[in-house]
């Protein structure tokens, strides 16, 4: 989808991040984040779930404020950017999914 097998794993993306630059032990970073979207959306990965659970908290996605300098910087033309907006769109529908019923 969208060329994310086409990653060099150059990490431009993550160097060019502010957020990364000031949470780079909390906050994943988008090659990081673009890497584990790629394993989240492959049908024959299992693992969904537990990938998302280990980003549950406020700093692995939630720091990517969509500055967007990764995609400006990416030398293949990749949008890591979007890849984190749909990992943050398949935290809600676990967490969703998570919540106990009232």
């Amino acid at each position: 989808q969208d060329g994310l097998y086409e990653c060099i794993l150059c990490a431009c993306c993550s160097t060019s991040c502010p957020s990364y630059w000031w949470n780079s032990d909390k906050y994943l970073g988008p090659a990081v984040l673009m890497q584990a979207f790629r394993w989240m959306i492959d049908s024959r990965d299992d693992y969904t779930q537990e990938r998302l659970a280990m980003m549950e908290d406020g700093y692995s996605v939630y720091r990517c404020h969509t500055i967007m300098n990764c995609t400006k910087t990416c030398p293949k033309g990749l949008n890591p950017g979007r890849a984190i907006g749909e990992i943050k769109k398949l935290l809600m529908n676990y967490n969703k999914e998570a919540a106990p019923a009232k």
